[in-house]
């Protein structure tokens, strides 16, 4: 696990990063997926955004629900009862679970507390997992975000688009 905090490239604006993104996936003949709650498909929706995404973005998958990331990513029920949804196994899960269930070499998991309400003194307002499954590496972080829902939904999405990139650019042997 790794705790974060936004950095430069976080910051950039969302197509940029789409581009960057694309470019990587490309360059390796690769697909990518998606398994979003708390931002409800915004990191899919960014990708579909560039046209010609259908060229490296394979899915998504909103588990906005416990039971949807159960059903459609293979999260056990049990590690949600004991972690909660906003938890680091959650998160990694998710990421996995989006490989498993799809024909993408990357993916990125959030799940997270977007507000205005949900937050608790162990998990606030702006607390959000990130998994990630790179080529078979599987890999998680925190982040605190500021804002309303809206900005932390849109951080949330920048720094997911971010940190795969340099989980891609890392891979490299």
């Amino acid at each position: 696990m790794t705790q974060t905090s936004p950095d430069s490239k976080t910051t950039a604006n969302t197509p940029a990063l789409v581009a960057a993104l694309a470019d990587q996936l490309r360059a390796r003949g690769w697909m990518m997926t998606t398994a979003e709650s708390c931002t409800g498909g915004g990191i899919a929706a960014a990708c579909t955004d560039l046209a010609g995404s259908s060229e490296w973005f394979e899915r998504g998958f909103v588990t906005y629900s416990n039971e949807a990331k159960t059903e459609l990513l293979g999260v056990d029920a049990q590690q949600i009862a004991e972690h909660g949804a906003v938890s680091e196994l959650v998160a990694r899960a998710m990421a996995h679970g989006a490989v498993r269930h799809s024909r993408a070499r990357a993916a990125v998991a959030v799940t997270g507390v977007a507000g205005p309400t949900g937050g608790s003194a162990a998990k606030p307002v702006g607390t959000v997992w990130f998994g990630f499954m790179v080529d078979g590496r599987l890999s998680s972080e925190t982040c605190r975000f500021a804002g309303d829902r809206a900005a932390i939904r849109a951080a949330t999405v920048r720094h997911a688009l971010a940190r795969l990139i340099d989980k891609i650019e890392a891979n490299e042997d």
